[in-house]
């Protein structure tokens, strides 16, 4: 059994300062990073800010110091990793090893895996990942790179067409998930159709923004944050026609099971079954 906990997020979560109705939770008890905290440990948990996907990674190094001293943590510590070479340096491994909590910034997940896929700072994350109580925490592209099969780019308004999505191997860290981010806000249902029916053996997990998924033992996720997951089941196809396609030709699909979750709502990876939160009656 994992011991670790895994956590996804939609991307262009709640850092404190948001204004928009939308990010209706209280940032300090409720709000993603919140939970990261306590996971990890609470306040004095050591946090290890992955920044290789963005392209400002200072700026993007210096938000989080400032989200998450505002959840009273001080040891938040940015790191932009950018060779495999300084992925593998002792200094870096250093940092990974006496950390509570790694979390991977946004940008291009591609990034992620060119510089840290097969390193030994991967094999170090996995293992502290299965067999001890560690967290690994991403947002938007830190998200998508945490599968086996990652989803690695594609354009909403080609969506829906075989060779839309562009896929690439991820950190394998739950195989048994394929997750896009910035799904509602960006339209990213026809890619991740395209990604489940190249690998009809996977779940298809999108997290709009601002939502995220605690994931437990492997295999039981909870939602968190302010939006929706939709959830992409293939496992009762009766229909699947892209082998078969050329390219830039429209998929079909028949059967493929969806659901839409919210926070407090939970999917089991293994059996497939969706548990959500009892309706609450209206007061009106």
């Amino acid at each position: 059994m994992i011991k670790g906990t895994l956590i996804p997020i939609g991307g262009n979560e709640d850092k404190g300062f948001h204004t928009e109705d939308r990010f209706s939770l209280d940032f300090i008890s409720e709000g993603i990073l919140s939970k990261i905290v306590y996971e990890a440990g609470g306040k004095n948990s050591k946090i290890l800010v992955i920044t290789t996907a963005s392209g400002i990674p200072k700026e993007v190094g210096a938000n989080y110091i400032e989200a998450f001293e505002k959840l009273g943590c001080k040891d938040v510590t940015p790191l932009y990793i950018d060779s495999k070479e300084m992925a593998d340096r002792s200094s870096t491994l250093a940092l990974l090893k006496n950390c509570d909590c790694i979390m991977f910034s946004g940008g291009n997940q591609s990034k992620i895996t060119k510089h840290i896929r097969n390193t030994e700072f991967h094999k170090i994350l996995k293992d502290r990942y299965q067999n001890e109580n560690f967290v690994v925490a991403g947002t938007s592209a830190g998200a998508m790179c945490m599968s086996k099969e990652m989803i690695a780019g594609g354009s909403s308004k080609e969506s829906f067409i075989k060779g839309a999505t562009k896929m690439r191997k991820g950190l394998n860290l739950i195989p048994e998930l394929i997750i896009d981010t910035h799904f509602i806000q960006r339209g990213r249902f026809g890619r991740l159709s395209e990604a489940v029916a190249l690998f009809p053996n996977r779940v298809g997990l999108g997290l709009a923004e601002d939502t995220g998924l605690i994931i437990k033992n492997g295999d039981k996720v909870e939602v968190i944050g302010s939006g929706m997951v939709i959830v992409f089941d293939p496992g009762k196809l009766t229909h699947n026609n892209i082998a078969i396609l050329k390219d830039s030709t429209p998929l079909t699909m028949t059967n493929l099971i969806t659901h839409v979750l919210s926070a407090g709502d939970s999917y089991d990876i293994v059996h497939r079954t969706v548990k959500v939160l009892p309706a609450v009656k209206s007061l009106l």
